[in-house]
C-alpha cells in the first residue's frame, strides 16, 4: 500500500476532530498524511468513499479459531481471513483450543501462526488448568507472554471460590476476567425457557440461569476491586443488574453478540440447530431491551462470538447439535439490519475503542500522522455469502445465501 486516496468517506470516530465530517484521506506507506475537503493529489490508488464510512478498525471480541485441536472446523489462517472479509483488522480470540490456551507456550504458538497476517490477532489466556475450573492456570506467565485477558470462554467459570481468586489474582497486573453468564446446573435445556420452549415441546432455560451468574459475579468483582468483563449478555434482568453495579462504581463492563441483537426464540420454530446459541436466544422483550442498551450506554461493545462448528455438529438430532454461531463475515450485516438507527460513530466504539480501552489494546484515530489501520463500513450494500465466497470454514451461519445489507473491508 504505497498510496491510498480516499474521497468523499465519512469519518465515523468520536476521537478524531474530523468526526462526522465528509474528507478525503491520503495514506502513504501505512499512515495517514493529509485530511481536507477535495485533496488535490494524486496516489495510486483512489478509493471513492460517497455513501461510506471510515473507523478506527474493528476489533472481534470473543472469536473461537479451533486450532490448535479442531482445524477441521477453523484454522487460524482461514479464521483471520474470515476477520479480514468481515472488516476486522483486530481478533482476541478465546482459549478453547485442545491443549488449552493455558500456558505461556501455548498462547506463543498461536500468536506465531498468526504472523504476518494483516488481521493482528490477541490472546485470551485460560483461568483454569485445562478449562477444567478446578486450579487456576499460570495466568501471570501467560500475561507476560502476551495474554490480554483471562477467561474459560465457552466454559464459564462456575465456582465461585475459583472467580474470586481469579480476580484477586490478575489485580496484580491490572487485569480483566471475561465471563460468559451461564450457570451450568441451570442450563440443561435446548432453548429460552417460555411460550415457545414449551409449544416446541423443548427443555428451556431460565432467565434465572443467566441473573445468577451475573449477580454473583458482579459481587465478587465488588469484593475484590477488580475487573470484570461480561460478554454475551442476553436478558433485560441482567443488564438491570450492570447498570446498577456500575452506578456503585464496580469495575464491570459488558458485551452482546450480534445475533442476541437480531434473532429472537422465535426462529427455533423450525428446530433449525443454526440458532442453538449458548445463552440461547431469548424473547423479544429481552432483544429490544438490549438495542436501548446499546444507545444508552449499558452495553459497552460487540463481542462477535464468532464460534466454528462443522456440518456433522450441526446436522443431527437438535438434542445432539452443538451451540454456536459463525459470523465474522455477517457481523456487520447482521448488527445493521437489528438496530439500523444507531449511529456510525456509535457501532465505532461498540466495534472498536471501547474494546480497545476495556481490553488495553491500542488502535488508530482518522487524524493526520495515524497509523492506517481502518475498517470502511456502509449501510446500503447488497451481498450475498455463499459457500464460495466465505473465508470461513464454518458451516454454521444461517445467513448462508441469503441476501444480506451492509458491507464492511479493512485498510
Amino acid at each position: 500500500m504505497s498510496s491510498v486516496l480516499i474521497k468523499n468517506i465519512q469519518v465515523a470516530d468520536a476521537t478524531s476532530a474530523h468526526n462526522g465530517k465528509t474528507v478525503d484521506i491520503l495514506i502513504e506507506k501505512g499512515q495517514v498524511t493529509q485530511i481536507g475537503k477535495s485533496l488535490k493529489v494524486t496516489a495510486k490508488q483512489t478509493i471513492e468513499g460517497k455513501g461510506r464510512f471510515i473507523a478506527p478498525g474493528w476489533i472481534s471480541l470473543m472469536t473461537d479459531f479451533a486450532e490448535p485441536g479442531y482445524e477441521h472446523k477453523e484454522t487460524i489462517e482461514s479464521g483471520l481471513n474470515a476477520a479480514a472479509q468481515g472488516g476486522f483488522t483486530q481478533v482476541i480470540v478465546v482459549p478453547n483450543t485442545n491443549p488449552a490456551l493455558a500456558t505461556k507456550s501455548s498462547v506463543s504458538f498461536v500468536q506465531q501462526s498468526a504472523k504476518g497476517h494483516r488481521v493482528q490477532l490477541k490472546v485470551m489466556g485460560a483461568v483454569s488448568q485445562q478449562l477444567e475450573g478446578k486450579n487456576l492456570a499460570e495466568m501471570l506467565e501467560m500475561y507476560h507472554g502476551g495474554a490480554i485477558a483471562f477467561t474459560d470462554g465457552w466454559k464459564p467459570l462456575q465456582h465461585a471460590g475459583l472467580m474470586q481468586k481469579a480476580l484477586e489474582y490478575v489485580k496484580a497486573f491490572n487485569g480483566t476476567v471475561v465471563q460468559i453468564p451461564v450457570m451450568a446446573e441451570l442450563s440443561d435445556g435446548l432453548m429460552n425457557e417460555g411460550p415457545n420452549s414449551v409449544q416446541l415441546g423443548m427443555p428451556g432455560i431460565p432467565v434465572i440461569a443467566e441473573t445468577l451468574l451475573v449477580n454473583r459475579d458482579i459481587e465478587l468483582a465488588r469484593y475484590t476491586g477488580s475487573k470484570l468483563h461480561l460478554s454475551g449478555v442476553s436478558t433485560a434482568e441482567s443488564l438491570n443488574l450492570i447498570k446498577k453495579a456500575k452506578k456503585d462504581g464496580v469495575a464491570v463492563t459488558c458485551s452482546v453478540t450480534p445475533y442476541h441483537l437480531l434473532f429472537t426464540d422465535d426462529s427455533l420454530s423450525t428446530y433449525n440447530s443454526l440458532y442453538k446459541v449458548n445463552p440461547p436466544l431469548r424473547s423479544e422483550k429481552d432483544r429490544k431491551a438490549l438495542i436501548k442498551a446499546l444507545e444508552d450506554g449499558t452495553i459497552d461493545a460487540i463481542a462477535t462470538h464468532h464460534k466454528p462448528q462443522d456440518w456433522d455438529s450441526k446436522v443431527k438430532e437438535f438434542e445432539y447439535t452443538q451451540s454456536g454461531m459463525a459470523t465474522l463475515e455477517s457481523c456487520w450485516p447482521m448488527l445493521r439490519k437489528a438496530a439500523p438507527h444507531v449511529t456510525a460513530a456509535r457501532w465505532a466504539a461498540l466495534l472498536s475503542q471501547n474494546i480497545a480501552t476495556i481490553f488495553g489494546l491500542e488502535t488508530t484515530s482518522v487524524a493526520e500522522g495515524s497509523i492506517a489501520d481502518f475498517t470502511l463500513f456502509d449501510y446500503d450494500t447488497e451481498w450475498m455469502l455463499t459457500p464460495e465466497n466465505k473465508a470461513s470454514l464454518a458451516f454454521n451461519t444461517p445467513l448462508l445465501n441469503e441476501t444480506l445489507t451492509g458491507k464492511a473491508q479493512i485498510l
